[in-house]
């Protein structure tokens, strides 16, 4: 993925909220674990957490709306990703389907993680809890975290890594929710460095 082996690979972070796989990107980065430049931090949401964290880290940040104006939000933030340089773009918890220009600029370039085996427990609607209630209420033996490219479509983009999580005796959605929470920024932070690195190839853009 990174061709430019003079500098790392450039990253842009959407999170509506929290941005838990935010933070241990731009910390494994800083730490010089992971071989990225995280570059900017844009949310839908003015009061979202992951802002207050790239402020206090010194990263470029932005809060784009998207509820009003959709349209003109989609333009502004492929602007705003443009003019920090990103070339590959994280989905941090980002609860808001991206725009056609966003994915027509980025095409093959934007990754989500999911915290559940696609495409069984994935599609509209399926994000965060309600994936662990459907794993658990299937009778499945094991869930899983999937990172995947971002297209038109929830969930459906081609799978770039994924990790199988086998459920425990007695597992509860509470529990199997906090150990795929647990587990999903290291995975994320393993993956990019397998991008990086060159040894996980994605489509061209």
């Amino acid at each position: 993925m990174n061709t430019h082996a003079s500098r790392p690979l450039r990253l842009g972070f959407l999170a509506s909220r929290n941005g838990s796989s935010l933070r241990a990107i731009v910390d494994a980065a800083r730490l010089g674990r992971l071989d990225v430049d995280p570059r900017i931090v844009i949310s839908n949401n003015s009061t979202a957490a992951a802002l207050t964290f790239a402020a206090e880290k010194g990263l470029a940040h932005a809060c784009i709306p998207t509820r009003s104006d959709p349209a003109a939000a989609d333009q502004a933030l492929v602007r705003a990703l443009e003019a920090a340089g990103v070339e590959l773009v994280v989905l941090s918890g980002y609860l808001r389907r991206l725009g056609p220009a966003t994915l027509a600029r980025y095409r093959n370039r934007v990754l989500n993680i999911h915290p559940g085996p696609l495409p069984r427990f994935g599609g509209e609607g399926m994000y965060g809890r309600r994936v662990h209630e459907a794993v658990i209420a299937s009778g499945a033996a094991e869930s899983g975290i999937a990172i995947h490219l971002v297209d038109e479509e929830y969930d459906r983009g081609p799978i770039v890594a994924a990790r199988a999580v086998p459920l425990e005796p007695g597992e509860t959605v509470d529990s199997l929710e906090a150990r795929i929470t647990a587990l999903e920024p290291a995975f994320f932070v393993e993956t990019l460095r397998r991008i990086a690195q060159g040894e996980l190839k994605l489509p061209p853009a």
